[in-house]
Parts: C-alpha cells; sequence; structure tokens
C-alpha cells in the first residue's frame, strides 16, 4: 500500500484503522449516524448512502475496512466519487455507476495515467476534499501540452527562463523571510497582491479559508489552504506549504514568483526562484583566535600560526598549602 503525507483531512472520521495509513482506513462519521441512515431510503447507486442531513456520503470497502470518501450535495455526485475510487483501487475492470462513453477514449486514458500516478491515499484526499476534478483538468492539460511539443506544433513562449510568457502573466514576487520557510508553515502574501490577483469569497475572509490549487513549473499541482488572519490582519498561505518549502529546498531570501493563465481557466502557477545574482560571490570566513586566516597574506599564514600560539600572560603555579 502507498502512502503519503497529506496535510489535512476534510471527513470527520474518528477511528484508525491500518496502522500504515491512519488517515486513509476509516469507519463511517459516527455509529450515530449510521444507525439514523439507515432509516432513510437506500440509494440506487453502489457505494453510496444517505446522510440524515439531507446529503450523500460515498464509501469503498478495502481489505474489508471501510474508505469514507466524503459528502456530496447531490446523489449523482456521491456516485462518480465512488466510480473514481473503484477504479484507482480495483483497475480498469471495475463495477461502477456510470459506464464510460465510447466516445471520450482519449480523456479516459488520460484519467487512468491520472490515477495511476496518484496514491489511494491521494485520490481519496482529493475526493474529500472535493479537489479532484480540478486537479485532474490541470493534468490532462499538462499532458497535452507535452504531447503538443513532442508533435512540435506547440506555440513558442516570449521570455527566457522568467516564468513570463504570451499564456502565463506573472502577478506578484514574494522574497521570503525566514519565519515563512520557518516552522510556523505559512507565506504572508501582501495584502495588496492578496485583494488584486486571489479570491476574496466568505470563507476566505471569514477565517475558514478556501483550497487554492497551484501548478509548479514541472506540472506538479499544490494545494495550500488560503485564508485571512483576523490576528495579524494578514493574507497567508498554510496547509501544503511547509511541504512546498522542503521540496523546493526554499531559504530566507529566496523569490517565489505566483502567475496566472490568461485562458479563460485563470489557472494559478507558482515558481520557486531561489537567488543567483550574478556577479556576486560568496564569502568564505574560516577564523581562528579571532583572526580570518583565509585573508592573510600568502607566506605569513605560518607566522601568524606561530603568534597565535604565544601565550598573552605567564601563568603562576600556585603551591598547595
Amino acid at each position: 500500500m502507498e502512502a503519503s503525507s497529506i496535510d489535512e483531512s476534510t471527513a470527520s472520521d474518528s477511528t484508525s484503522i491500518s496502522p500504515v495509513t491512519p488517515l486513509l482506513f476509516h469507519s463511517s462519521p459516527s455509529a450515530t449516524a449510521e444507525a439514523e441512515s439507515r432509516k432513510l431510503p437506500s440509494s440506487r447507486f453502489k457505494g453510496v448512502v444517505p446522510q440524515p442531513n439531507g446529503r450523500w456520503g460515498a464509501q469503498i470497502y478495502e481489505k474489508h475496512q471501510r474508505v469514507w470518501l466524503g459528502t456530496f450535495n447531490e446523489e449523482n455526485d456521491a456516485a462518480k466519487a465512488y466510480d473514481i475510487a473503484a477504479l484507482r483501487f480495483r483497475g480498469r475492470d471495475a463495477v461502477t455507476n456510470f459506464k464510460p462513453s465510447l466516445n471520450h477514449d482519449h480523456d479516459h486514458a488520460l484519467e487512468a495515467d491520472f490515477l495511476n500516478s496518484h496514491s489511494k491515499l491521494e485520490i481519496v484526499d482529493m475526493l474529500r476534499k472535493h479537489t479532484y476534478n480540478e486537479e485532474l483538468q490541470q493534468s490532462k492539460r499538462h499532458q497535452r501540452g507535452a504531447m503538443a511539443v513532442d508533435s512540435g506544433s506547440f506555440p513558442h513562449y516570449s521570455g527566457s527562463g522568467s516564468g513570463s510568457d504570451s499564456k502565463r502573466e506573472v502577478l506578484f514576487e514574494k522574497t521570503v523571510t525566514p519565519s515563512d520557510v520557518g516552522k510556523l508553515n505559512r507565506l504572508v502574501i501582501p495584502k495588496q497582491h492578496a485583494e488584486k490577483n486571489f479570491p476574496m469569497e466568505e470563507g476566505v475572509v471569514s477565517g475558514k479559508g478556501m483550497l487554492l490549487n497551484f501548478e509548479d513549473m514541472g506540472g506538479k499541482v499544490w494545494r495550500f489552504r488560503y485564508s485571512y488572519w483576523n490576528s495579524s490582519q494578514s493574507y497567508v498561505l498554510t496547509k501544503g506549504w511547509s511541504r512546498f518549502v522542503k521540496d523546493n529546498t526554499l531559504r530566507a531570501g529566496d523569490v517565489v514568483r505566483f502567475l496566472r493563465s490568461t485562458g479563460p481557466d485563470k489557472q494559478l502557477y507558482i515558481h520557486a526562484n531561489p537567488i543567483n545574482a550574478p556577479g556576486i560571490k560568496p564569502v568564505h570566513v574560516v577564523k581562528l583566535f579571532g583572526v580570518n586566516i583565509l585573508q592573510l597574506p600568502v607566506g605569513k599564514t605560518e607566522g601568524a600560526f606561530l603568534e597565535l600560539q604565544q601565550p598573552t600572560k605567564k601563568q603562576r603555579v600556585i603551591k598547595p598549602l
């Protein structure tokens, strides 16, 4: 079983079943809710269970343990979530609620590649957070672009390595501070840039936040929680940020560039840009007794050592009484 770290889980699970992947195998939300759901009419779809609040839950069984896939407003959406999990857990021969259309074989091949490139734990996390469709579309765009490059039909972009091209506009850059790359797991976004370029939905302003998906230059999707902190009156990216810092070996002083697609999809991009200032060489300092020995003239290093070895004060031996 694959295992990978997940920043958060929106499911209201309580009992951990598997010691290897504790966030994946869980019971349904509660025994009380399960008992109440038995009084409700059953769903006509496989893997879908009605909820007392009128919503629909999706679940699948793996090695006789229930895996909760989240709750959905519509019954069809819960059924689709089960189908996605079934294809990832049981392969292309899995029994699903909806049969794929033969007119979209290429799209289904791309989705199969997307499923196989992510662990079961990651797919479950996307379903619970309702980000699966968005991340799938991003992956499809990236794969189509890669195929266009291979065929020689991909358009050439202006700019060289700056991340700015004819299809992506640079929104702003942020020089990360020591606290941005420290243990706080958050990046502070300047207020003027946040309010101009990022969504200002009710969840963000209220502090609950929302998930934003960013694609890096390699096509990898990063999910960060974007919210407003009333305590510090600042906009921040939190959940998932520490992993981005670690994977890109970000240090204080490095620059993070944010971009957006100029197309109708308005896809957000992120690019870690370490400092490489031309003409500036790192300064090496090796000190011995407070003297930088690398700055000593050639031929005088040995004399400096002899001089440093001379005692500055004479020591007196006090005889014991």
